[in-house]
């Protein structure tokens, strides 16, 4: 199999595109490269030779791009809720419309199989009780609510000879050689690790799923090799119900994982996202799929890789491992336009 995986050179892509490839994937990326400037550590266990990658905005794929590949497994948009509302109409340029146009080029090139990592922030402001999919979806952001039109939209282009799926994502954590700190596990587990303290601005009560960065490659591995009428159409929650928490139980765990570090909490946060997440059906109706990891592994792993680096206050701080910073950066610089685009 040949897959087209977008978003290669981001934290996921990072990860999936050798996760591929040691199950016997052949990879093409496609990256426009906002996020080339961060590469955290390298581990030659898990890191084959890079896939051959397609440097190009994702507004711009042609039919070209996508010819000989069996499957598209989809990660590239602008990532995360603050950098979404930064720009909220370029947003549903690249996230929304960007992402129904590679659906139908992917259709149109007989292409049955196409991959699309969603998120569960769709849910946004929960009543406490287990969302599964079938709850109705209540976006808070420009990227959830992109989300949620690409699930409309390229939802309705299944049929007999094209098969999307729907990943509702948990929120990542775990290690990537392309770092993310703008995640709530990763964030907090360097502050663990540079300060030894996690000064909380908010009494840390809103509820986040988690899930981990190989955990979300499973599922995108399961979902390119399972039989069609097992993902059709179909949207999964990808974690497990025990990775629900609280933000300030989170914050528990990784100070037990990092030693020395305390915790403190602030006053209740006027951001009413909260959610908890039902993630039954992946573990019944996705052929072969489990989650390997918790919250507490992820933070472990995390504290191993920060000292195998020694990793420095700089190192956390650095733009590029943050995408809004990055993003601005660029744009400070002339390097990207004000749609985004590359100068």
């Amino acid at each position: 199999m040949r897959v087209l995986v977008t978003g290669v050179y981001g934290y996921i892509g990072a990860v999936l595109a050798p996760y591929l490839t040691k199950r016997g994937i052949e990879v093409v990326g496609f990256d426009t490269g906002f996020y080339r400037d961060g590469w955290m550590y390298s581990d030659d266990k898990k890191l084959p030779t890079a896939p051959f990658t397609i440097n190009k905005d994702l507004r711009n794929v042609t039919a070209d791009d996508l010819r000989g590949c069996d499957a598209v497994a989809h990660l590239a948009e602008l990532s995360n809720d603050p950098l979404g509302q930064n720009n909220p109409e370029v947003t549903h340029k690249i996230n929304h419309r960007a992402s129904v146009n590679l659906a139908k080029i992917a259709q149109e090139l007989g292409i049955r199989r196409f991959v699309y990592t969603s998120s569960c922030s769709v849910y946004g402001a929960g009543t406490g009780e287990f969302l599964d999919e079938t709850a109705k979806t209540n976006p808070q952001t420009a990227y959830a609510e992109c989300k949620t039109l690409v699930e409309r939209d390229v939802g309705a282009m299944a049929g007999r000879d094209f098969a999307p799926v729907f990943l509702r994502n948990a929120t990542a954590f775990g290690p990537s050689p392309r770092m993310r700190f703008d995640i709530v596990l990763n964030d907090l587990s360097a502050l663990a690790w540079t300060t030894k303290s996690i000064k909380m601005l908010s009494d840390g009560s809103p509820w986040r799923p988690l899930v981990h960065v190989e955990d979300i490659c499973e599922a995108v591995y399961r979902s390119l090799v399972a039989p069609e009428d097992a993902i059709r159409g179909k949207i999964f929650n990808v974690g497990q119900d025990s990775e629900n928490y609280r933000v300030r139980e989170i914050a528990q765990i990784i100070a037990e994982e990092f030693p020395g570090c305390t915790v403190s909490v602030g006053p209740p946060s006027a951001d009413n996202r909260s959610y908890r997440v039902s993630f039954k059906r992946i573990h019944e109706e996705l052929p072969g799929f489990k989650c390997s990891y918790t919250a507490r592994d992820g933070a472990r792993q995390l504290r191993q890789v920060f000292e195998r680096i020694q990793m420095s206050p700089e190192v956390y701080q650095f733009r590029a491992f943050t995408r809004l910073k990055q993003l601005k950066y660029l744009q400070g610089t002339g390097q990207v336009d004000g749609e985004f685009f590359w100068s």
